[in-house]
Order: C-alpha cells, then structure tokens, then sequence
C-alpha cells in the first residue's frame, strides 16, 4: 500500500488525461482545445506536483485519431495549448505519450506498458517501484500494476468503483484533492 509520507523528489507521477486533467466527453473524444475543459483545481493539482516531483509524465490513449476523427496535428495542437495554460499556472509536464491505436492488445496501449517504457527510455531515472499512475479508469490501474507503479484512482467518471479493488492503492474524488493530501503532512 502507498504511504504518501514516502513521496520524495526521486518520485515520478504518470498522470492520464481525459477524466483526470479535464472533463471526458462521454462516449466521444476532444478535438480542438476549445473542448478541453481543465477540471477546477486541476492546473493547481499540476503545480503543486511540480514542486514534489520530479517527474510529471502525461500517458493518455488517444483512440480518436485511430478512427479518422482527428488527426495528430489536431492533438498537438491541444497539448500545446494544454501545456501554455499549465506553466502559466506555475506547473509542468515533462514528456506527454500518447496511443492511437484502435486495437486493445496494442502493446503501446494502456493498460499495457508501451508508454510508460517509452518514458523511461526517454528518461532513464525513472524507478517504476518510485512512481505513481493517477488516473480513472481500472486501464489506467492496470497500467500502472503491470509496470510496478503504485496507482491513484480519481472518482472523477466512475463515482461508483467497488473497493477495495487489487488495481487501486489510494482513491480520491478529483485530482485537487489528491494533490491537497500531498501537502498534508
């Protein structure tokens, strides 16, 4: 079980995107910023992580572009505007990863562990047994077991997760107050 008493700046956090960041469109995907809507106290959550860790790593699917409806331009697009707002808020993310494939077993696709490997490529300090995932969906805990990553379930779009649940450490409503418990000593 994770103690965030055990958190220091050799920590790396995995953090997903749509449903954690920003609110998810249900059944449907963001295609211009303009629908990229930050979750109250989200730019708060990421400059608060700034400060813990030492790692900010952005790991989403992105399925839409697999499918045609937007392209990869599109999401750059997004991200870049995503990340202007965050540092503007005092926050950083230090590598986004991303998935378009359509298929479940692609090995770059969450829960399996292409992206987070690819981070650690990039990135070799990275300790996985050091890291967290912080997403809200049981593909994101499923990620971050397989890994060896401590995992954070944010309530955000399933209200109702059973736990306790093997995939999931720690369970918060929003990333907001996850970052809160942080600060709490």
């Amino acid at each position: 079980m994770l103690d965030l008493r055990e958190l220091n700046s050799s920590w790396t956090i995995f953090l997903d995107r749509d449903g954690v960041i920003n609110h998810e469109k249900v059944q449907d995907y963001i295609y211009h910023f303009e629908e990229f809507i930050f979750y109250e106290g989200a730019l708060d959550a990421i400059r608060i992580f700034t400060g813990i860790f030492h790692r900010i790593i952005l790991v989403t699917n992105q399925r839409g572009i697999g499918k045609g409806l937007m392209t990869e331009k599109d999401l750059h697009e997004i991200h870049n505007q995503m990340l202007e707002h965050i540092r503007k808020a005092g926050g950083r993310i230090d590598g986004i990863y991303y998935n378009t494939s359509i298929n479940n077993d692609d090995p770059f696709r969450k829960p399996q562990t292409g992206m987070a490997l690819m981070a650690q490529k990039d990135f070799p300090e990275i300790n996985f047994s050091h890291s967290i995932v912080v997403g809200n969906n049981i593909s994101d805990m499923l990620f971050g077991r397989n890994a060896g990553m401590h995992t954070v379930f944010l309530k955000t779009t399933q209200p109702v997760i059973e736990t306790p649940n093997p995939a999931i450490d720690l369970v918060y409503p929003d990333l907001q107050t996850f970052a809160k418990a942080l600060q709490t000593p």
